[in-house]
């Protein structure tokens, strides 16, 4: 095992990240290899992603395209009563009201102008209000100019950022990039050992150091020895942390501080990881969250398990924050990048 910077009291490590003897999680445990988990996909052993996403929204959409059904199939003439039955559905199906009020204001605009013709015409514009909700916040991610790229995760405990870390790891290899992986959390227990395990999955190297180590110091290891070696990414995972927690955000302030004098412009991302199932409740942290974490897009994990897949919605309108990534299951390669095409043809059809 390669140790860097021996003389620093934490003695960060680089490893091939081999598990440690602490018994993983379950699907931390599976033993398939990145390259044969893209291959199958490849090969169309595994679905599409128009077909994954709608896997994903099943729930979703079994409650959310019921009620979009039966108004369209009893709305020959869009009228006020059709459009507060709309109301409901939206609500009902996590885009929360300020995201709903706005679809219902840009619906009843053009219908002053111009009638809506039925139902087939009323969910055509619904699925364009949808599609523009989502597009609005999203942009280029502006490259640096040397790598590696810098790439926070960020969050409360309990969300997935480990598990999504790895996830994004394979994602980029996937894509031919070369990743490092940053051990960051050093607070909860078994997160580094966790890490290590989709480390090594991932087939990637990860940095760390000692459970209740400087994150700072780890992270400054972590992009010395990413400079070093030409990596292209760089990948951070951080302690679950509130934003009413000052300590761990000024411990947040400071690992932005160190990325930064090491790589110009770093970290070039901050993904906020958020619990689709928590709904509305983990909207209304999210939103106190970004504020201060200079968070710059969301990985929604947990898709799959939640009839509310509507707060991918209410995230873009209310945080003006893209949903960048999407989690819809448990292997290596379930988690998407968010596409809000498919996705709306995945509710609606």
């Amino acid at each position: 095992m390669m140790r860097f910077f021996s003389g620093r009291k934490d003695k960060p490590e680089s490893t091939a990240a081999q598990p440690s003897g602490e018994e993983p999680e379950p699907a931390a445990l599976e033993s398939e290899t990145l390259e044969n988990s893209y291959s199958a996909e490849a090969e169309g052993s595994k679905p599409g992603f128009l077909a994954r996403m709608k896997q994903a929204v099943a729930r979703t959409r079994e409650s959310f395209s019921a009620k979009i059904e039966t108004i369209v199939a009893l709305s020959r003439t869009v009228d006020e009563s059709t459009l507060e039955d709309l109301e409901t559905a939206l609500i009902t199906s996590d885009l929360g009201v300020q995201t709903t009020t706005a679809i219902l204001d840009a619906l009843r605009d053009r219908a002053r102008r111009q009638a809506i013709e039925g139902g087939e015409e009323l969910r055509t514009l619904l699925k364009a209000q949808i599609c523009a909700i989502l597009e609005a916040p999203r942009r280029p991610i502006p490259a640096p100019e040397a790598p590696p790229m810098v790439t926070f995760l960020v969050g409360v405990n309990g969300t997935g950022k480990t598990t999504s870390a790895g996830k994004l790891a394979a994602w980029y290899r996937a894509q031919g990039h070369t990743v490092l992986l940053c051990a960051a959390d050093t607070f909860r227990a078994a997160a580094i050992e966790q890490l290590a395990v989709w480390a090594t999955r991932s087939g990637v190297e990860m940095i760390k150091t000692r459970q209740g180590g400087d994150p700072a110091a780890v992270l400054y290891d972590a992009a010395t020895a990413a400079k070093a070696r030409q990596i292209d990414h760089l990948i951070v995972d951080t302690a679950g942390r509130l934003h009413t927690k000052t300590g761990l955000m000024d411990e947040l302030d400071k690992m932005r501080r160190t990325a930064a004098k090491l790589i110009p412009g770093a970290p070039h991302e901050v993904l906020l990881v958020m619990d689709a199932t928590t709904g509305q409740n983990g909207l209304q942290q999210a939103r106190q969250f970004t504020q201060s974490a200079g968070v710059t897009g969301i990985v929604l994990t947990k898709l799959d398990g939640t009839a509310k897949g509507g707060i991918a919605v209410a995230i873009a309108q209310e945080l003006n924050l893209p949903v960048r990534f999407a989690g819809v299951g448990e292997q290596m390669t379930d988690l998407l990048e968010f596409s809000p095409a498919e996705f709306v043809d995945s509710l609606l059809g």
